[in-house]
């Protein structure tokens, strides 16, 4: 198109060029010769250079234009990629849902046993539902609802509400570049970092990191939130109770008064026709509660020292009694830093790489519940990831995550005579493999190598545990 219209310019100045020079070569025979103007040709060469220049500018623009919509389209939520609206007027409603259905290959660490405190199985080499989601949005104009149901076999069959939201926005709730600002308040993904929020059926990998997992267990919290976007910038924050989803304790309750404060702050911008790079600061600051105890009786307690079935006089041991203790609240907090980098490579697809640190303390609630009243002290948490992905082409995409989980820095243990550091450390390397039925179906087979320094070898002393795990799971959109 370019070239077409060069061309075409070239041949109408020509003609103009030529027409004034065929009917004056009589005179210019009879006059004699004058210093002349700059020749048509240079003319016509500059006008071709600035022309040349604005179509390269031009060019550049919708270039600009072309990666900043397939971003948006990249951040689009469920309802825009795959959700079928129903509109009667201004108010529509849309339906969207996924499945994904695990098949444990192999676990490392699985055993034939129940669990004696739990009688829950120990077996993980097994076929389960992880997710099973069904969501409702409904909007009109500047107000919006969700409603969006789970039900698994993680933990026996369940059935659960895990997002149910009621929103007000300026200008409106559904548009090509969503609200300026939108107020929410109920059961949401908690505003944290990326991972924390990132769709469960967008993500490659089957499962979020460790340290995603033990602070911000199942994601989602009830609470208020206020979020926005101008241009490239993007901002969340919220006030919340600080017992998530997946919280081993207090799961979607509140026993203390005080609420978790929290956000998120980044940017989002595509740099040049085919790199765009987002990233953002989250902070934390909130409240923990530690349970206090009953009053207890005094007792005795019966040691078969001799093993020979007789109570003897000196196998009686009196305990004395206790009193009560009040329970207790505790300051938590957490800093958190992501960042991705995409990169569209020709005839392959996006090439992303992608990294998240958070540092915290006494905000463990899944994996090493961090309670700083029993302990004495405060317990501090490090966490991070990288990871890469590749897309090849549509219908495949490979991915390797590395991340690394702390949840005590300052762990001590007695060895002897002698007070020694610890290693509480969880591990987790991830090397995904996806064949991909756009935009309807993925099967995926991911190999984990799990590692934890909380066994003991034979001898007792701290050794690391393998745990690792082939898991092949089938995903289905609708």
């Amino acid at each position: 198109m370019r070239v077409a219209l060069l061309a075409g310019l070239l041949v109408a100045t020509t003609a103009r060029a030529q027409a004034p020079a065929e009917s004056t070569d009589a005179a210019a025979a009879t006059t004699p010769a004058t210093p002349t103007a700059p020749s048509a040709a240079d003319a016509l060469g500059a006008r071709v250079d600035d022309l040349a220049r604005q179509l390269g500018d031009a060019q550049a623009r919708i270039d600009r234009q072309a990666a900043e919509l397939a971003a948006l389209k990249a951040t689009f939520t469920a309802r825009d990629a795959h959700a079928a609206a129903f509109r009667v007027g201004r108010f529509s409603v849309a339906l969207f849902g996924f499945l994904q259905a695990d098949g444990i290959l192999y676990h490392q660490a699985s055993v034939d046993e129940l669990n004696p405190s739990t009688g829950q199985p120990l077996n993980e080499t097994r076929f389960l539902i992880r997710r099973a989601r069904l969501r409702v949005e409904g909007d009109y104009g500047p107000v919006a609802g969700v409603i969006e149901f789970d039900g698994n076999t993680v933990n026996g069959p369940v059935a659960r509400l895990i997002d149910v939201e009621a929103s007000a926005c300026w200008p409106r709730c559904t548009s090509d570049t969503g609200p300026v600002v939108m107020g929410t308040l109920g059961l949401m993904r908690i505003p944290f970092g990326f991972e924390v929020q990132e769709r469960d059926y967008v993500r490659l990998f089957l499962e979020r990191s460790n340290i995603a997992r033990a602070l911000f267990p199942g994601e989602f919290d009830l609470g208020a939130r206020l979020q926005g976007r101008w241009r490239w910038l993007r901002w969340q924050v919220a006030a919340m109770n600080g017992q998530p989803s997946g919280d081993k304790q207090f799961a979607l309750a509140d026993p203390s008064a005080s609420k978790d404060f929290l956000g998120r702050i980044g940017a989002d911008s595509a740099l040049g026709g085919r790199l765009s790079v987002a990233g953002g600061i989250s902070a934390l600051y909130g409240t923990g509660f530690h349970r206090g105890t009953s009053s207890t009786k005094d007792s005795v307690v019966w040691r078969d020292s001799n093993g020979d079935g007789q109570v003897d006089p000196t196998e009686l041991v009196g305990l004395p009694g206790q009193p009560a203790t009040g329970s207790q609240t505790f300051s938590r907090y957490a800093f958190g830093g992501d960042l991705s980098v995409i990169v569209e490579l020709p005839r392959v697809g996006a090439l992303t790489l992608r990294g998240e640190l958070i540092w915290a303390a006494n905000l463990d609630r899944a994996l090493l519940v961090a309670d700083p009243v029993a302990v004495g002290r405060d317990l501090r948490e490090l966490g991070w990831y990288i990871a890469a992905t590749q897309q090849l082409t549509r219908y495949c995409a490979v991915g390797v995550r590395y991340d690394r989980y702390d949840p005590d820095a300052d762990a001590r243990e007695q060895v002897g005579a002698r007070l020694v550091p610890r290693d509480k450390t969880f591990s987790t390397l991830a090397v995904a493999i996806a064949a991909a039925f756009p935009p309807y179906a993925r099967l995926t087979l991911e190999w984990d190598h799990n590692t934890n320094a909380l066994a003991r070898s034979d001898s007792g002393a701290p050794a690391t545990l393998g745990s690792d795990v082939v898991t092949l799971r089938a995903q289905v959109v609708f």
